[in-house]
């Protein structure tokens, strides 16, 4: 009798052990990340493996803002060839062309099949979020024009960046560290590309070459070619007539009613991107539907 429990005791230790083994085997953990980890599984360390990448889901963080604001670019379409169209740079000075650029993201959502199979189109509907939130009380499209803040020395205040820089002069293309604006003088900042806003747009133009840029301003009511130094590129000038015949703005070869050192599209040009600038009508109309026919004249120039 002492001999069988000693038997079923050793059979139970040894089965024991070798459940726990079993528990502890390589097959049975969470492999972790860089370990062929399956996808949406939670990692020992508790952090998660991504599914899909930022640029999978349609949109790029390129940087923040002085105060930490994102700066998103929206892409639409799948082709190889890309167009870039920037919203306001002028933050609360320029609302309006941050809900143009909204309307224009709404307009491809919804209209996928106006861009050409041979084209990816990216939306910066904001490149000064700072200044427009300082008007609007936000920096996404959850604005209207009931909510920006009345009077032109809260919306002029809204131009600039979290720095009081003027992000329009801080491009590298004939920089200085001021500017004359409407009778002041307004900061170039410290140097070219000293604003963590340029930069993003700095590093984002670098890294993926756009074919043609479309930059949204006011206003004035026309469209701009771009320029520095060695003249207009062909290309722009027939970015220009385009967009402006399209649209039913003015066209003009240069912006010339007053100096614009360190101007965004001009450092495009210096790239050797064509890129124009539109300039809205007013400070408070999108023009949708004048813009809208500019934006598909300009993809349907590109489509193969």
């Amino acid at each position: 009798m002492k001999n069988t429990l000693i038997a079923v005791l050793v059979i139970a230790v040894v089965g024991l052990g070798a459940y726990v083994l079993l528990k502890k085997s390589p097959q049975s953990e969470v492999p972790t990340l860089g370990q062929g980890a399956p996808i949406g599984t939670t990692t020992p360390s508790g952090g998660e493996v991504a599914t899909t990448t930022e640029q999978d889901k349609g949109e790029t963080a390129i940087g923040t803002s002085v105060e930490g604001r994102a700066i998103t670019a929206y892409h639409y379409g799948t082709g190889s060839q890309e167009i870039l169209f920037i919203g306001d740079i002028h933050g609360g000075y320029t609302w309006n062309t941050a809900l143009l650029a909204y309307k224009t993201m709404d307009y491809f959502k919804s209209n996928p099949d106006v861009i050409p199979s041979n084209l990816k189109v990216t939306v910066i509907p904001v490149l000064n979020p700072d200044g427009l939130n300082r008007v609007v009380g936000t920096s996404t499209a959850s604005f209207t024009q009931a909510d920006v803040e009345q009077g032109q020395a809260a919306q002029i205040a809204g131009r600039f960046n979290a720095n009081t820089v003027d992000l329009n002069r801080n491009f590298d293309c004939d920089w200085k560290s001021s500017a004359i604006w409407q009778g002041r003088t307004v900061s170039g900042g410290s140097g070219a590309f000293s604003e963590p806003e340029s930069q993003a747009i700095k590093t984002y133009v670098e890294t993926n070459t756009p074919k043609a840029v479309v930059a949204w301003y006011a206003s004035a009511g026309g469209v701009f070619a771009s320029s520095c130094d060695n003249g207009v590129l062909p290309e722009t000038l027939t970015l220009t007539d385009i967009y402006a015949t399209a649209a039913g703005y003015k066209a003009y070869d240069s912006y010339d009613f007053n100096a614009i050192p360190g101007d965004m599209v001009n450092w495009l040009a210096k790239m050797g991107i064509p890129a124009i600038s539109v300039l809205l009508t007013t400070h408070t109309d999108t023009e949708w539907t004048k813009n809208q026919a500019g934006i598909k004249a300009i993809l349907d120039h590109y489509a193969e």
